[in-house]
């Protein structure tokens, strides 16, 4: 299964809900399984550095089949110094989850500008549509 542009927008549409609710300008990136960018908004007022984080963090999610923030703590755990420069670089703390559709990686989210916590309720809350 792939990720198709309805399934984006959905998926973003619930992130930009969750993120208003919060009242917190966010940068929301969703990508293929490849980590090749797909669906990508940022939110009026959010922080022009959260847009790449975003992206980041979606591809170090789908590079990895993991949430960011889960392999942040295993190379800090590990001391896996310079983890982070590989793959052109990735981000490894909360905000970037895996898309899963029974057991499959089909893609990934990454959700920036807020606390770390604040980003991965935002990514979380947009996967819920697809439950």
């Amino acid at each position: 299964m792939k990720l198709c542009k309805l399934t984006c927008d959905t998926i973003l549409a619930r992130a930009l809900e969750a993120a208003s609710k919060m009242d917190c300008a966010m940068s929301i990136a969703i990508c293929d399984a490849g980590g090749h960018l797909l669906q990508f908004c940022r939110m009026d007022g959010a922080f022009v550095g959260s847009a790449d984080i975003a992206m980041r963090k979606a591809n170090t999610s789908a590079m990895f089949n993991a949430p960011s923030g889960v392999l942040g703590e295993l190379v800090r755990k590990k001391a896996l110094t310079g983890f982070e420069l590989s793959n052109d670089g990735l981000m490894l703390f909360g905000g970037g989850l895996p898309i899963r559709i029974d057991g499959e990686l089909i893609g990934a989210i990454g959700v920036s500008g807020g606390s770390a916590e604040q980003d991965v309720d935002v990514a979380t809350e947009a996967l819920e549509v697809l439950q």
